[in-house]
């Protein structure tokens, strides 16, 4: 199986819900299923154990998770698969789902059981058609590349004023803004939020310089524990982020300095956790999924390192998932960005000309993090990879996450 979140924006650029989207065959390898439905033709609904094993409290207390449904696993116990509560999950009907009277009485029946409802890939002359279906909706995700949004957001404006309306597609700042002037609409998606930055700043805030020259004195080869204490002790944030990992792995030892905390911590520790909480501390002043597609990025890119055959690159990889949005963060360049820290020759292939060693992972990544199922198939094929390793190297990257911020 396959399994991505997607994230859903409000106007602030805060995250308030993920879409959940799964395959689960690899069609190219069975051609034959292609267009049989994204379920397959069975009758659970796919990804749903992604929720289960990573927590939907990695997600905080007021997120939902939208998941598709489709013609079949419409009919399915859905209260026998779902054990998250039913406030979080919307149930997001397909286009395998239409104004027959028979799924509408389904979803009837769904919406008694407390069920969020939505829809999507509606075209603009379906939605009279639609109106039985759309009647029972709480949310409608609208294509900004393929509907006449404001004629959309006129018409349920109009007829469904108590549904919310999604902008989905949404790929770059200049469409979002259009839409947000237009108002009316509830939550964004799209890939504006990591949009590569082509002009930066001239110069970068003294606290992110502290960071950045934190960064780059662990990413030496050997460097002085002492150093690296006495940098992370200019930061609050830093310091209790420390003693907090420290104490967790020595709970009988009392720390009596921040280096006597790096000492327990031991150099290839602290770099790792210093490239992590760092990353973490630099995306301060930006949407929060930044940070969080950072180091999602870090992880699953050091846990495919094996299933690439690339282990010897575990640790460059992991530091290329993690510099990936480095530009958004300092609102600079990729190269100048890059020109800040001290990284390898094949990150800066990868991360800049999207060349090199490293460059078939970060590729890899983009499209599973995207949904594009097509484009993750065809590599898996070419380089002869298990689909089960990526998925359970992406629900091991969204576990460390959690247990990186001590989510329970």
């Amino acid at each position: 199986m396959l399994a991505t979140l997607i994230p859903l924006f409000d106007e602030t650029m805060a995250v308030k819900a993920y879409s959940l989207f799964a395959q689960k065959k690899n069609y190219l390898l069975t051609p034959s299923l292609l267009g049989t439905g994204s379920n397959d033709g069975a009758v659970d609904i796919v990804g749903l154990d992604l929720i289960e094993s990573m927590g939907i409290e990695t997600l905080s207390a007021d997120k939902e998770v939208f998941v598709e449904v489709n013609n079949i696993s419409i009919f399915s116990d859905i209260n026998e698969q779902i054990q998250t509560p039913h406030d979080r999950l919307v149930l997001l009907a397909n286009h395998t789902i239409t104004p027959d009277e028979l799924y509408v009485k389904r979803l009837k029946e769904l919406k008694k059981m407390g069920y969020k409802m939505a829809i999507r890939k509606l075209s603009d002359d379906s939605f009279e058609a639609y109106r039985n279906v759309l009647l029972l909706m709480d949310y409608i995700l609208l294509d900004n590349k393929k509907n006449n949004m404001k004629e959309a957001k006129d018409y349920f404006s109009k007829f469904y004023p108590k549904m919310k309306l999604c902008a989905v597609n949404v790929d770059s700042i200049e469409e979002l803004d259009v839409l947000k002037a237009e108002g009316g609409y509830d939550l964004y998606e799209g890939g504006f939020f990591r949009v590569p930055v082509t002009q930066g700043q001239a110069e970068v805030a003294p606290l992110k310089e502290n960071y950045i020259e934190l960064l780059n004195l662990v990413n030496d080869n050997d460097f002085d524990l002492s150093k690296a204490a006495d940098v992370i002790g200019r930061d609050t944030a830093l310091v209790i982020s420390l003693l907090g990992i420290v104490n967790r792995l020595s709970l009988n030892s009392e720390i009596t300095s921040i280096r006597h905390a790096a000492a327990m911590l031991g150099q290839k520790e602290l770099k790792k956790w210093i490239n992590t909480a760092v990353t973490n501390e630099l995306c301060a002043d930006k949407p929060n999924e930044i940070t969080r597609l950072s180091l999602l990025r870090a992880k699953f890119a050091e846990n495919l390192a094996p299933i690439f055959e690339m282990a010897v690159f575990s640790s460059e990889l992991f530091l290329m998932g993690l510099f990936s949005v480095l530009d958004l963060i300092l609102d600079k360049p990729m190269a100048e960005a890059l020109q800040m820290v001290k990284v390898s020759k094949h990150i800066e292939e990868a991360l800049v000309d999207r060349k090199g060693e490293l460059a078939p992972v970060l590729d890899f990544i983009l499209h599973y993090e995207n949904a594009s199922w097509q484009e993750v198939s065809r590599q898996m094929v070419l380089k002869n990879i298990d689909m089960n390793h990526v998925y359970d190297a992406y629900t091991k990257s969204l576990q460390w996450y959690r247990d990186l911020f001590g989510v329970k």
